[in-house]
């Protein structure tokens, strides 16, 4: 398990730390639970999408009809067709 220190952590945020740990009755050990909760989802995107829109909503959405498309080279902004005559980045 890796460990992290904090260093120059407001006194102000250390104590608000502290006592929401008291309040759940727990040490400071309510800081890794915070850590975890702040980088870590509790839903996935598509399963809260599914849970908003899906079928026990009664919702139907119809989506637009799209044409394909070339994907866009995210390194030189130009359709991946075009590279051959993009400009070469500097």
């Amino acid at each position: 398990m890796a460990n992290l220190s904090v260093r120059k952590l407001d006194e102000e945020v250390f104590s608000k730390l502290r006592m929401r740990a008291a309040t759940h009755g727990v040490s400071m050990e309510e800081v890794r639970q915070i850590l975890k909760q702040a980088v870590t989802s509790p839903v996935k995107l598509g399963d809260m999408a599914l849970q908003l829109f899906g079928e026990k909503q009664s919702i139907e959405l119809e989506l637009p009809e799209h044409t394909p498309h070339e994907p866009l080279d995210l390194l030189y902004g130009y359709p991946c067709h075009f590279r051959s005559y993009a400009p070469s980045p500097k």
